[in-house]
């Protein structure tokens, strides 16, 4: 099954007789709990919320949410919650994890611990985003837009595996990846467009796996098939990419904040490259991105 939109999704998860079980670390947030809550509701996940009982409990009875439906595990400091939601996850009893009201440091430490954290050895932690825009004809994966501020030319392959998996995982056979850089040319100068046809040369000699790749693209190349014409660039990516990687964390956050405020884009996001994914929600993302994000990480969860 080939899925494009994110509402499928949905579907193939409500599917599942066996639901992938969700952690929340540190879950003492109204939006954290509100999102798990309308996951386990829709049939979709089973969770566990790591957090203040008290806090849960209270915010589950104003919201008039059945607190039945999670398993609680009672852990009223942040740092200790988040490192048992890792600990859930490193015992087989959840399989995959969210963050809550804990910050982003703490929540990362956690995951990065090198005795009891989340991250194989000479792992690349990354950052995939699926993007439903109303302006494109499918979906798209884009990374990196949250973790690595300037991936060098091994973490920009490790990203290319992953948007590759991802969309493996949604019915793309063979993915097709564009490399974005401000050009189609080759110019020395602009290190960005260097590496993309040096990555795009290893894809054409079959090293990076069963994936149509090419680069340095622009960005209105990649998508749009009638600028690829303008342009005569002709390849099966052109116009047409299921998976974009980005040359910066700057170019592709702004690539995802301005389809997300100004574009209606539906988003979902996770971490990768641990042992299990990571909801890694922004302060600024909504209760429907999150469940978005759940839904994602469910879907890519082993």
């Amino acid at each position: 099954m080939t899925i494009r939109k994110i509402d499928d999704i949905y579907e193939l998860l409500k599917k599942q007789t066996c639901k992938k079980r969700l952690v929340v670390s540190y879950a003492n947030d109204e939006h954290s709990i509100e999102a798990a809550y309308r996951a386990v509701k829709m049939g979709i996940i089973e969770a566990t919320l790591c957090g203040d009982e008290t806090v849960i409990r209270d915010v589950c009875a104003r919201h008039g949410y059945d607190v039945s439906l999670f398993r609680l595990m009672h852990e009223p400091e942040d740092t200790k919650a988040a490192a048992l939601a890792v600990r859930l996850i490193r015992d087989k009893e959840a399989d995959f994890i969210m963050k809550g009201l804990v910050s982003t440091d703490k929540y990362m430490r956690a995951i990065l611990n090198k005795e009891c954290g989340l991250l194989p050895p000479k792992a690349i932690l990354s950052h995939v985003t699926l993007m439903e825009c109303v302006n494109y004809h499918k979906l798209l994966v884009v990374s990196d837009v949250a973790v690595i501020p300037i991936p060098d030319m091994e973490q920009k392959i490790a990203i290319v595996k992953y948007v590759t998996q991802t969309a493996n995982m949604l019915g793309i056979e063979r993915p097709k990846v564009a490399l974005i850089s401000a050009t189609e040319q080759v110019l020395p100068k602009v290190s960005s467009s260097v590496e993309a046809a040096i990555i795009a040369k290893m894809g054409e000699r079959g090293q990076l796996g069963n994936i149509d790749i090419d680069g340095p693209y622009g960005l209105d190349v990649a998508i749009d098939a009638e600028a690829a014409a303008i342009k005569n660039v002709v390849s099966p990516v052109a116009g047409n990419a299921d998976c974009l990687v980005f040359p910066s964390l700057d170019a592709g956050n702004v690539f995802y904040k301005t389809n997300n405020k100004l574009a209606n884009t539906r988003t979902g996001a996770i971490l990768v490259g641990a042992s299990a994914p990571s909801v890694l929600s922004s302060r600024g993302d909504n209760v429907d991105t999150k469940l978005n994000s759940i839904a994602l990480a469910a879907l890519l969860a082993k």
